[in-house]
């Protein structure tokens, strides 16, 4: 009996209560609500297929959620700059410095290397197989009639290929064969297949490109197309927002022994595109 009698006098909630229940739960689920930060990263870390092999495995290990922003470095970091993302992930070591002296970013870590390629047409009318380094590779190419495609874009590759024509002693503006694609290095290989032409790219991109056409690796080796990534927080000294915590939890595991390994492993037809280089 005092069971029924319990049962018979216990309120059973109306619809308002219902409602009421509901809301009082939602500032539980919002605590409960996966953390992200935005990464703002060049286009090569996403193009080559890195971001979705790694970024799982960081959400998984940690649950916090990646937004990428993929553009050139020079965008990337101007993003930084902006205070428009909480981590900065570029291959641009001159610029990366300079964000930091300038207090825009903090706790830059090196995280992996790669290298530059000279790619263009099989038949390579310019010659340049026979460059004995970057710069002659550049000045042989600046002396054909091949289209030459540029990212055009202040990326890292951009600025390393201005490099490579400043050691050529070439103004590739005053070049009529020289062509901006304005944009990032897939779309810029594409143009480069499309035309016939000779590009730089760096080599992650250039493994996972599938649209090669006539195009194969002319010219590589040199030193000097040696091609380092950095990771670097937000400095959130000037931008409270920045999401620290989470960002610099990234940086640590994309330069600790569980990413160095995640991006030693990722492959493409067998080859190995990025090669972590992270010291603590």
């Amino acid at each position: 009996m005092a069971y029924r009698l319990s049962r018979l006098t216990v309120p059973r909630p109306g619809l308002a209560g219902l409602i009421l229940g509901a809301a009082s739960l939602l500032p539980v689920f919002a605590s409960q609500a996966a953390e992200s930060i935005v990464v703002a990263s060049t286009t090569s870390t996403e193009q080559s297929g890195l971001f979705g092999h790694i970024l799982p495995l960081f959400e998984q290990a940690t649950g916090v959620q990646v937004k990428v922003v993929a553009q050139g470095t020079g965008q990337a970091l101007d993003t930084g700059r902006r205070g428009d993302a909480d981590v900065v992930f570029v291959h641009d070591r001159a610029k990366e410095d300079q964000f930091v002296a300038d207090g825009w970013g903090i706790d830059r870590r090196d995280v992996m290397y790669n290298d530059f390629v000279l790619v263009g047409p099989k038949s390579d009318p310019s010659d340049v197989r026979g460059a004995s380094s970057a710069a002659d590779a550049f000045k042989r190419a600046a002396a054909g009639t091949t289209p030459f495609v540029s990212r055009g874009d202040k990326s890292g590759t951009h600025g390393a290929e201005l490099r490579f024509w400043k050691a050529a002693g070439v103004d590739p503006k005053a070049w009529s064969e020289y062509k901006e694609s304005g944009s990032g290095m897939g779309p810029t290989l594409n143009m480069a297949a499309s035309l016939g032409g000779y590009t730089l790219s760096d080599r992650g991109t250039w493994l996972s490109f599938k649209n090669r056409q006539d195009l194969e690796i002319l010219f590589a080796g040199d030193p000097a197309m040696f091609n380092p990534y950095g990771v670097m927080l937000v400095n959130p000294a000037k931008y409270p927002t920045v999401k620290q915590a989470a960002g610099t939890q990234f940086i640590d595991w994309v330069t600790g022994p569980a990413g160095q390994a995640a991006i030693a492993d990722y492959k493409v037809n067998g080859e190995q595109l990025f090669f972590p280089n992270a010291t603590k």
